[in-house]
């Protein structure tokens, strides 16, 4: 019964014929002016911030983080202090700028959701490795094989002969 219902020549579900539904960016110039616009929409506020931080209070000392450090960690957290005797656990403030967007990023999955406008981490992920750019899966291959997989199985029915089984067990 299912097998007609999915594998059938004329109607069945899965020998129907589709068109392509996900579109592909590469061909539609929209979808890519529109991507380009969102990560510009959220890079360039972090870039403006970040340098305004530079630029205002370099030099400057924000916070000390409450744990001791190592010296390797100075280099990185101590950026435009040039203070050699300085404890590496104090932190400069562009530092703490990067600190604070990289950092707060499962609080904002934590607070806002695993999918949020905050966290741009995916997409960036995504553009990086070049998923973003790939080709998406395409179904017919997915139903060509659950075709042949279902051409391929004879199925046995458990209660086939259940009608006959019943009245001989009531005799």
């Amino acid at each position: 019964m299912r097998r007609l219902v999915f594998n059938n020549a004329e109607n069945g579900y899965l020998t129907q014929k589709r068109e392509n539904t996900a579109p592909n960016m590469m061909t539609d110039p929209s979808m890519m002016t529109d991507m380009l616009k969102g990560n510009i929409t959220n890079v360039l506020p972090m870039i403006i911030i970040g340098g305004w931080i530079n630029w205002m209070f370099s030099g400057f000392i924000t916070t000390k983080v409450p744990f001791p450090l190592t010296l390797r960690f100075k280099p990185m957290l101590q950026r435009g202090i040039e203070l050699s005797h300085l404890d590496a656990s104090w932190v400069s403030s562009a530092s703490w700028y990067f600190l604070n967007v990289f950092g707060l990023r499962s609080i904002y999955a934590l607070v806002l959701g695993e999918n949020n406008a905050a966290d741009q981490s995916k997409q960036m992920q995504d553009q990086m490795s070049g998923a973003a750019m790939a080709m998406p899966p395409d179904p017919k291959v997915a139903f060509k094989a659950e075709w042949e997989g279902l051409e391929i199985v004879e199925h046995q029915w458990a209660l086939a002969d259940i009608e006959n089984t019943m009245v001989i067990k009531d005799k």
